[in-house]
């Protein structure tokens, strides 16, 4: 059956946070708004429902932060070192090795306090960041640019967005996946919605924002772009981020964009499930604290420098270092100098460990080389020098003689009881997508808009190279969102005054 009787303004293509910040902004605007996602509607939000909430913005100061979390006072004991925009960008350069198209980069980084203020006034709640902050001298004393995250973590950010969105009259059409765009004198005209229970169904539209993910959950896509060992990565979110959207978007005229053999990766417990969990949502198996600790492979051995930089920096690299080696396996190791001082993720039902009173019984209970394992942390232990400890900064106490070194948070490991968490690499999101503006504009391959066609949260190419900063992520959804949203409520008032 195909039904040619529904028309809107905008077409949203996915429900996670960008798709949501694009349908609010656009209905806001004066749009009608239909959104349509693939899967059923207790697994709507993308992969924004598996996020922690960490959400990176320029701040400036602490009255910065204070105007966007609610009670805060002059009595919370609080250091919060100064993060601007000029930090935010020099983050972000810095992490994907200056690639991160300057259009893009300054784009996301410009607007993302004012988004954070919009944010809020669409009802997303905000809280202090617990995870971003050591204590000292009886202070919170917070680091790496990320001191704040949505309250209830990425599951109060959906639904807050997803209550906005309703009260705007956005419609919504669950198990409803896209699945072609069609053009009209050159100009986006109807999308095809394959709907569970009516068939085909074409929506006449003068816009559609392309905002459901990357390629990341599809194992083929995987494996031709990022390699033959992403076949067996964990996928950390949505099971429906399948690469539709770049495909349609390619077929309408879009050209590929970004790097597409990149990804956002990160260590998560090896006996986490497949796909992201909905009965256990939030970003519950990642394993961040390895900064304090050390990290060997299945072989007993060390393969990166545990404390290159703070984890906001270093763990979608990481992740990515834990796929290469044997077994797809590695194993985190903390002795009980460090262990009080792990993320909760560490304390949880959920979390895969092994308890030992001496290295040698940690090696057996690992399952790694004993021999190898010892002489590891013999020769570590060794090389570890003098310096003041002081996790909230980059300390500079390191080791001597190593390779890799471990330049910063280095104590010995000779503590009882000692801990090892089996972790392998987790699949977030992928970094190829398709070229789009500052105004979340898709263009083509003469760098022209495709009319009506926008793009925004995985879907934007040339923003993420390499790496990124933690927290940028969602960010970058939620501006290029909010960007998608009013560009297409703007054709629509243009339309209508062009009559």
């Amino acid at each position: 059956m195909t039904d040619t009787a529904k028309q809107f303004d905008t077409v949203v293509v996915g429900t996670g946070n960008a798709a949501l910040s694009a349908a609010v902004a656009a209905s806001e605007n004066g749009a009608s708004v239909l959104m349509v996602e693939k899967g059923p509607e207790h697994k709507r939000g993308g992969n924004s429902f598996f996020t922690d909430g960490a959400i990176r913005f320029a701040y400036r100061d602490l009255d910065g932060i204070k105007r966007i979390v609610d009670g805060l006072s002059e009595d919370d004991d609080i250091e919060m070192p100064e993060y601007g925009t000029d930090d935010f960008h020099a983050d972000l350069m810095k992490v994907t090795q200056g690639k991160s198209k300057p259009e893009l980069a300054d784009h996301l980084v410009s607007k993302s306090y004012e988004t954070i203020e919009w944010m809020k006034d669409q009802g997303v709640k905000f809280i202090m960041n617990e995870n971003q902050f050591f204590e000292k001298d009886g202070k919170k004393t917070f680091w790496g640019g990320l001191p704040v995250k949505t309250d209830n973590k990425g599951i109060g950010l959906v639904e807050a967005m997803f209550k906005k969105a309703q009260e705007n009259g956005v419609e919504i059409w669950y198990e409803s996946p896209a699945v072609k765009l069609e053009k009209t004198d050159g100009k986006i005209s109807t999308i095809h919605v394959d709907r569970k229970h009516e068939g085909e169904t074409v929506v006449k539209t003068d816009s559609v924002i392309l905002a459901c993910g990357g390629f990341e959950a599809s194992k083929k896509k995987r494996m031709e772009h990022l390699g033959d060992e992403w076949k067996d990565a964990v996928v950390r979110g949505s099971e429906y981020n399948t690469g539709d959207g770049i495909e349609m978007a390619l077929e309408a005229g879009a050209v590929r964009a970004g790097q597409y053999d990149g990804c956002h990766a990160h260590t998560t417990d090896y006996n986490a499930p497949r796909f992201g969990d909905y009965g256990k949502p939030g970003d519950i198996y990642k394993k961040s604290s390895y900064p304090l600790g050390l990290i060997v492979n299945t072989e007993g051995k060390r393969f990166v420098d545990e404390g290159a930089d703070f984890r906001n920096y270093t763990y979608a690299k990481y992740g990515k270092e834990t796929l290469k080696q044997p077994g797809h396996k590695a194993f985190q190791l903390y002795d009980s100098q460090v262990r009080p001082m792990l993320r909760v993720e560490y304390d949880l039902e959920e979390a895969t460990v092994f308890k030992a009173d001496t290295p040698e019984e940690l090696a057996v209970k690992m399952g790694v080389d004993k021999e190898s394992f010892l002489q590891t942390v013999t020769e570590y232990n060794r090389a570890v020098q003098e310096g003041d400890y002081n996790p909230s900064v980059k300390d500079g106490k390191s080791t001597r003689g190593l390779s890799p070194e471990k330049t910063n948070w280095a104590l010995t490991f000779d503590q009882a009881p000692y801990y090892a968490y089996p972790v392998t690499c987790g699949i977030t999101f992928t970094f190829g997508a398709v070229k789009v503006n500052s105004k979340a504009e898709v263009l083509d391959d003469k760098e022209e808009p495709v009319k009506g066609l926008y793009a925004a949260g995985e879907m934007v190419g040339e923003l993420f190279y390499h790496n990124y900063p933690g927290g940028s992520g969602l960010m970058s959804g939620s501006v290029f969102g909010r960007t998608a949203g009013m560009s297409a409520a703007e054709l629509i008032k243009g339309k209508t005054l062009n009559k």
